[in-house]
């Protein structure tokens, strides 16, 4: 049982932390969660400022794969130690390691020591954010949680815009090492928010039992996973042996994983989490909502560019009517939550309308107005922003808090499998597709090719050649949204199923007791 929990067990609502304590412990959970968010995304206009100062072009994908690959793996084990030890010393310490890891990439001089730095940030970023949603659910009742859920849905929009704007802020001025020092000063806010508001932590009777067996292959599997995702289609053909020994690395880790858990004494995902209907249709639905999401997202930026001529920034810039949508509409949407109690409706409206903005999507051409693409992606802010942080809280609500940080990781690390997917998916079709359609350029005079393509080098072509290449973009990507709206149909369809339980409208948790009855007598 958590410390908090412990130290909540039995008492009313008039004895739980008074309103101000729980605000700052939620600034600094936003400020934790605003770091993980914005390392997904903020190198992505610094990188080949950094390639070319460290001289590591070949090892460019690793930036980000080092990160993204670290925290996925990193998610249960924080949900599951946090159930265990208490979340409030295990939430120090994510940060603590994002840190240190902030410190080896702001002072590296070789691209290995960059790739380490991100690689350990990433370690403390998977818990960043889990703990982050973990701790609300140990402060805040169920019934008032929705108002707080919404915000942190804002807070991750922002951070996917923030983040490319903030690196090339930082790339054109003080240089690209702030992307890194910037995260000290604010993870010290966000450690001592959490020293100083959240409960003290309180030690369990017995030594918890690590399910390191459980954990090494949930590692392996995510790892070979993502690197499948990553490679396929880009670095090796998806029928090299490379990536098909990932793949059977992927299903025999898959196979070994549920074998152990089901006789871990404290597995680090649970099996009988899925046997909670709430539970599967969530994550299964919050997976194919990160396909789309991060497919979509993407690629974006570089259709910007490449088809209506922007600039980086500007490209980044556009992206901010999808940001306001989710930030608006999950706010407005939690703060109806908490007031009615009502909630299932929310979510499938959400993928409804996500799947409306990729069909709307598919009909962009290179003629489409910024003004209206602007449009399309508000709208795929609105749906995003009515289905995300909804799952979650419906996750929570469904188990108690004994395992509320496990089931929070859990539905995450699915929700993070779903966008390496989308990222993959729609990236190999999309370059496939482009490197068909142009072909045949490089014998048009020009010179160029595909590979060799920048918006900058369009621009100085002729204009013949620049119209060929924008309807080759044009043509490339926008398909691809349609072949995703199938996904949001299916999505809907189980959230129909989802039973709305009433939310809790006390901060009182459960023993243990009843819970291992409620297992044994479901095994």
């Amino acid at each position: 049982m958590t410390s908090a929990a412990l130290e909540h067990a039995g008492e009313p609502d008039s004895a739980a932390p008074q309103r101000r304590g729980v605000l700052f412990v939620f600034a600094g959970l936003m400020i934790a969660m605003l770091l993980a968010s914005l390392d997904q995304t903020i190198f992505s206009t610094a990188l080949p400022t950094i390639v070319g100062e460290l001289n590591g072009v070949d090892h460019m994908l690793w930036v980000t794969t080092a990160y993204i690959l670290a925290s996925t793996i990193m998610m249960p084990v924080y949900g599951k130690l946090g159930d265990l030890i208490g979340r409030k010393n295990i939430f120090i310490a994510a940060i603590t390691l994002f840190m240190a890891g902030s410190v080896i990439g702001g002072l590296a001089g070789t691209m290995t020591w960059l790739i380490i730095g991100r690689a350990v940030q990433g370690l403390g970023g998977g818990g960043l954010m889990i703990l982050a949603m973990a701790i609300i659910a140990d402060v805040v009742p169920a019934r008032e949680r929705g108002r707080y859920m919404g915000i942190m849905g804002g807070v991750f929009a922002f951070a996917s815009v923030a983040g490319p704007l903030l690196g090339g802020y930082f790339t054109e001025g003080p240089g690209w090492r702030w992307a890194f020092w910037m995260n000290i000063p604010l993870g010290m806010v966000a450690i001592a928010a959490a020293v100083f508001f959240l409960h003290p932590h309180t030690a369990t009777a017995d030594r918890p039992k690590l399910d390191v067996a459980g954990t090494a292959l949930l590692a392996l599997a995510s790892a070979s996973l993502v690197l499948t995702s990553v490679w396929g289609g880009t670095t090796y053909a998806w029928d090299s042996a490379q990536i098909i020994g990932l793949i059977a690395v992927t299903l025999a880790a898959a196979v070994g994983f549920v074998f152990v858990e089901q006789r871990a004494d404290e597995p680090v995902m649970p099996l009988h989490l899925f046997r909670e209907r709430n539970f599967v249709l969530t994550t299964v639905a919050g997976l194919l909502i990160g396909i789309a999401m991060f497919g979509a997202m993407a690629y974006l930026p570089t259709y910007l560019q490449m088809v209506t001529g922007s600039s980086a920034t500007k490209a980044g810039l556009l992206m901010i009517p999808m940001m306001a949508g989710v930030l608006i509409t999950s706010t407005l949407i939690g703060q109806v939550v908490s007031r009615t109690g009502r909630y299932k409706i929310y979510p499938i409206i959400g993928a409804v309308v996500v799947g409306v903005a990729l069909w709307l999507m598919s009909t962009m051409t290179a003629d489409t107005s910024i003004v209206v693409i602007c449009s399309y992606l508000a709208v795929m802010g609105i749906g995003l922003g009515l289905s995300m942080q909804i799952l979650v809280l419906i996750v929570q609500n469904t188990f108690p808090a004994r395992e509320v940080g496990t089931a929070t990781a859990s539905n995450n690390y699915f929700r993070q499998i779903g966008a390496s997917l989308g990222s993959a998916i729609v990236g190999t079709v999309f370059a496939n597709r482009l490197a068909e359609l142009l072909s045949g350029l490089s014998t048009s005079g020009s010179g160029a090719s595909a590979n060799s393509l920048t918006p900058e080098l369009v621009k100085t072509l002729p204009e013949s050649v620049q119209h060929v290449i924008v309807s080759a973009y044009s043509e490339a990507l926008t398909p691809v949204f349609f072949y995703l709206v199938p996904l949001m149909v299916l999505a809907a369809a189980l959230l129909g199923f989802v039973h709305e339980k009433p939310l809790a409208t006390t901060i009182e948790h459960e023993a243990a007791e009843p819970l291992e009855v409620a297992a044994v007598m479901a095994d």
